[in-house]
Order: C-alpha cells, then structure tokens, then sequence
C-alpha cells in the first residue's frame, strides 16, 4: 500500500484576506482557466506572478489585466521582447530557467503548477519546498518521481491539491479518516475521439482528428495522450501517489458522456461519485478557493437533456498505451519516468508528422522492452531515467523513419 501521502483535510474557515497566488504556465489551456476564474473573483486574490514558456503577448496581457507583480517567460530570448510589451507598468519582468526557479520558490499562499511535462517537475519541487498550497496540474512530475514529490510535501509541510478532473473528483469524495473503509478508486475516462474506432479504423487518423477532443478543451500534448489513453494510464500512476491506496486498489471506466469524474467504492457497499458538465474550472476552483469554494458562472448539469449514462471496460488490444502505463506501474522504479519521457517524444514525432498515429504506442513499446529500470534517489536520478527514454525513443523513431 502506498502511505508516501495522504489527501490534506481541513476545517473551512472564512477568507479573511486575498490569497497571494502565482501561475506557472499561465498561458495554457489549465493556466487561462486560472486567470479566467481570478479574474471574475478579484476581490480574492493577488497575483504574484505568472510564467510561459515562449508565449509572449498573452503573457505580457495577462500580466496587465490581473496587475500581476513579475512576469517570467522561460525561454530567456524573449526577455527583451516581454520587457518591451511591459514598458510604463511597474511589473518585473524575468527570463530563464532560474527565474522559472526562482518563481516557483518564491513563497504565496497559493500556487498554479500546470507547465507541461517533465520539464515541469523541477519548478513543482520549488513550489512545494516554499511550503505553499500547490494546486498540481503537472501529472509528469508525480508520474516521474512520485515517492520524491510527496516525500518533500511531508518534509516542507506543503499541501499538494489535485487539478486533474479525476483526481479531484476523488479528492473532494473520498473520507480520508475512513481509508481503510475504501475498496477502490474508479478512475473515469472518456474514450477520447477514438473510443468506437476499429485499429484498421485508426490507422488513418489525422492530426486534427486526435487533436479533436469530444468533450474536453485541452492543450496539443495532453489530447493526443487522451486519444491514446495514454493519459489515463499517467493518471492511473499519478492516483497511485496521491492516495493511499495499492496498486490493485485503481480501476479505470470508460464513460463516454464525462459527468461522472470518477468515483470511491467504500466496503459497505457504497460508490461515492463526483458529478458536474466537464468544464476544467471546475476542479480549478475547488483548490483555487480551497477549503471553501468559489462561485462561478458555469454550465447547469441538465440530467434530464442528458437522459443516460454508460459506462464500458477499457479496450487494451485498441490502445496498448493504457497497458504500458499499467505495467510501468507494476514495475515501479524508473519504469513509469521513463515511460513518460518515450510518450512524450513519441507524441512529438506524430505532432510533427514523422509517424502515424499507432506508432505512438509502438515507439514507447520499444522503449520499455529495451530500457533499464532502476530505483531513483533523488531528482538527478529522476533526470538521468527521463534521458534514457528519450534517447531510446529517439531511437526507436529513426528506426521508423527508416
């Protein structure tokens, strides 16, 4: 059983002044989620500061209208154009990967961590050494050093909150002080834009139509995990971390409508499930205004326009992603960071047209079958696996290539 963390719980007590919050990867798809929500409730917050990787002008706007304090763009060539776009404000403006550090690290009450990949875990460590509240949208960073991750929430006393819809769906149902009444978690997932297609079917999908998510607005990376499911296989793993539960104790469902988030089955027979439209705000919110909850305008969950739900097993023959993540799991040591570093290389060469959409799987295949999975001390080690996948990835595309 993993007892590496447990699911902070907390008595609600009033908001008696603005929270002090910054967003790393403020120009993403959960990012503009973030300042949308700040933006209707500015009353409650002050903007500390927000980060992006390349994406200047939205940085440079969101900046002025949440009259954030520093802005930091990672890619350090941009400083002078960022710089440029603050000119006659009195926001600081930083680049660079230390900047990015610094960001992370500088203490707030409240913090966003929603940079995209691996590339996300150093600055999620800052964030969480600070001691803050770190609402986590970066699945990589728990998927790659799991045990590290929540071993430095227990040390620096900080509170890790799940943004994943699944996550906090289990987050906001499940009785922490009843775990040992806890069967199992359900882990919901949409099928994505596949889920009825044959693999004859998909051999022949485009880019566009993998990027075509049925029900959920995502970034490029994340939708194509989500139509090979492989991102239910990361989020399967990063489960794992964040609860205390086994390995044997996370099942996963297919329910192509997206109300249900995901679900607790408790021994006695009951299935607590969490239930709303699938609007990414929503789970924003609750650890935006945790331990309260904020009020926002949003969609009205209309049961009876809905009229039905279904549910239906994963199908692993048609996305053998689902499983690799399964079996990385199992394997445990360096075996899921280095399953992340293979998907996220081989979701690349499909981006940019250099292998089909089955081959996704295929080339991270070939990576766990050929890779050294060891037991990881510390971040450098977390790193130094991550390479390996990548480079056995690299591999693996030039010999598809071929």
């Amino acid at each position: 059983m993993n007892t590496s963390g447990q699911v902070p719980t907390s008595q609600i007590v009033p908001v008696t002044a603005p929270k002090r919050v910054s967003i790393l990867g403020s120009t993403g798809s959960v990012g503009c989620n973030t300042v949308r929500l700040i933006e209707e409730n500015p009353q409650n917050f002050q903007v500390e500061t927000l980060t992006a990787n390349t994406n200047v002008a939205d940085l440079a706007a969101q900046a002025v209208r949440l009259q954030a304090r520093k802005a930091v763009i990672a890619d350090a060539k941009l400083y002078q154009d960022l710089k440029a776009r603050l000119e006659g404000t009195d926001i600081e403006v930083a680049a660079g990967a230390q900047a990015l550090h610094e960001a992370a690290a500088t203490p707030v009450d409240w913090i966003m961590s929603s940079i995209v990949g691996a590339a996300g875990l150093k600055p999620t460590m800052a964030a969480i050494r600070s001691g803050a509240t770190v609402a986590l949208a970066n699945k990589e960073a728990l998927v790659c050093a799991g045990d590290l991750v929540m071993d430095q929430v227990l040390s620096s006393g900080a509170t890790l909150l799940p943004v994943d819809s699944e996550h906090n769906a289990i987050f906001q149902v499940l009785e922490i002080r009843q775990m040992q009444a806890v069967k199992r978690l359900i882990l919901t997932a949409s099928g994505g834009p596949f889920r009825t297609f044959s693999k004859d079917d998909m051999k022949a999908v485009t880019r566009a139509q993998a990027l075509s998510h049925p029900n959920w607005d995502m970034g490029a990376k994340i939708s194509i995990d989500s139509a090979t499911m492989m991102n239910k296989g990361l989020e399967l793993i990063e489960a794992y971390h964040l609860f205390p539960v086994g390995k044997d104790q996370i099942d996963i469902l297919v329910h192509p409508q997206s109300v249900i988030h995901s679900m607790v089955e408790y021994g006695d027979g009951s299935i607590l499930a969490q239930m709303g439209s699938p609007d990414m705000r929503t789970p924003i919110s609750y650890t935006l205004g945790w331990p309260d909850r904020l009020i926002f305008n949003t969609e009205k969950l209309d049961f009876a326009k809905i009229a039905q739900l279904t549910f239906e097993a994963p199908d692993l023959d048609r996305f053998p992603a689902l499983k690799l993540a399964m079996d990385a799991l199992q394997a445990g040591k360096s075996a899921p960071a280095i399953l992340n570093a293979a998907n996220e290389i081989a979701v690349q060469g499909f981006l940019d047209g250099e292998i089909d959409f089955l081959e996704i799987a295929q080339v991270v295949s070939d990576v766990m079958d050929r890779a050294d999975f060891s037991h990881m001390a510390s971040i450098d080690d977390v790193f130094e696996q991550d390479r390996q996948g990548r480079n056995l990835a690299n591999q693996a595309l030039k010999k598809l290539r071929s």
